[in-house]
């Protein structure tokens, strides 16, 4: 049987492989836009592809804007540095989670396109997140290519740029949601919206945090950031909505807030492994910059806790914001490593993705979709990206 790791795979363009502006990308809409498209998955390999070219589809189409085209020259140049920013390929999870929400609800795979439409929303928004996120973190790229604020200027001209294009991503979502077309689109916005709001408490938190002394914190602080940052906005929300677009009770959305808790939580504290002791090449950004921000990741607070003083002393200063070596950054893993950060993060992905298991078996069969979540779960223990 196909992984959906496989699936996405094969999916995705390679990395570095650039994607036109100018050209939808290849696959087949219905002649009549009223009827349902993609029904039951045949196979997991051919839902994924459906779903990586038709969210792809509709961001294109969402981004072309010709209201804004004769606006401003350097404008509708940065419209499409936006536009192949946002095509960099991705796993496009959330629109993906938004369709198994809504055949959870409705007992099969076949969505309408207003569901497509509200489907690459979620992603569009997650992209104006990106944006802001990349700026906060100074980072330098994103998805396997440069981060947005570098192409849009130099220095604090292209940060103050690209927080104004997150703006107006963040406008353009909202319009697609409420335009949808489906009748509870004002329902499932509004969810969104008060996600993104507890979203926005993880950032801050995130931010914070690094300012603070290790002794101070615990790692609950740590997952907390995990559930806000992550868990409720990139699975969470997305099944929810993709629910209440389908009129679902209150039963099945507990369950799925439930599941993506879960799965969330697991899929965060992955990223932080990811983020320690990663390969740049394979992840598609630096290794080394959750150390060099001084991120309070889970592994490094439990590593904290379990060291004797004179060890603490040392990880107090490799873990604070600023620059660092090749040396101090092997020294931080490993002592993570040692005083075991990384074993007791492993454990808590292996308990929350058990969790997540037990909770998806108790959900309707979605028209195959809940085999497909079971792959996802697979996927997510053995990412390296």
């Amino acid at each position: 049987m196909l992984t959906l790791v496989s699936a996405v795979q094969d999916a995705m363009p390679s990395r570095g492989t650039p994607t036109t502006t100018t050209e939808r990308p290849q696959a087949v809409r219905p002649v009549d836009q009223t009827q349902q498209t993609v029904t039951a998955p045949v196979d997991f390999r051919t839902w994924a592809k459906q779903v990586q070219y038709r969210a792809q589809q509709e961001l294109h189409d969402m981004l072309l804007l010709e209201d804004e085209q004769q606006m401003d020259p350097s404008w509708s140049k940065a419209l499409e540095q936006v536009r192949s920013y946002s095509l960099r390929p991705s796993k496009r999870i959330r629109p993906g989670l938004v369709l198994a929400g809504y055949a959870f609800a409705r007992g099969d795979a076949a969505a309408p396109d207003g569901v497509w439409k509200f489907a690459a929303a979620t992603e569009l928004l997650h992209t104006f997140m990106l944006i802001h996120d990349d700026v906060a973190d100074q980072a330098d790229t994103r998805r396997g290519g440069t981060a947005l604020h570098k192409l849009l200027g130099e220095g604090h001209l292209g940060e103050n740029l690209a927080i104004v294009v997150g703006d107006h991503l963040y406008s353009r979502s909202l319009e697609e949601m409420l335009g949808c077309g489906l009748p509870n689109a004002g329902k499932a916005t509004r969810y969104f919206l008060k996600v993104c709001r507890h979203t926005a408490v993880g950032q801050y938190m995130d931010i914070r945090l690094p300012h603070q002394p290790l002794a101070e914190l615990s790692v609950f602080q740590s997952r907390r950031v995990a559930f806000l940052k992550t868990a409720l906005y990139g699975f969470t929300a997305p099944l929810v909505c993709g629910a209440q677009l389908a009129g679902a009770d209150a039963e099945l959305i507990k369950k799925l807030e439930r599941f993506g808790r879960c799965v969330g939580t697991a899929y965060q504290l992955r990223d932080d492994l990811l983020g320690l002791y990663g390969q740049s090449s394979v992840v598609g950004k630096p290794t080394d910059s959750d150390l060099a921000q001084g991120k309070r990741t889970f592994a490094l607070l439990a590593a904290y806790r379990r060291a004797p003083q004179e060890v603490r002393e040392e990880l107090e200063a490799l873990a604070a914001p600023g620059p660092k070596d090749e040396a101090m950054l092997q020294r931080a893993r490993d002592l993570v490593e040692q005083y075991g950060g990384r074993a007791a993060t492993e454990r808590i992905i292996e308990r929350a993705t058990r969790s997540a298991a037990r909770i998806l078996d108790t959900l309707p069969e979605g028209g195959g979709l809940k085999a497909l979540l079971h792959d996802l779960l697979q996927m997510l223990m053995i990412r390296e990206a």
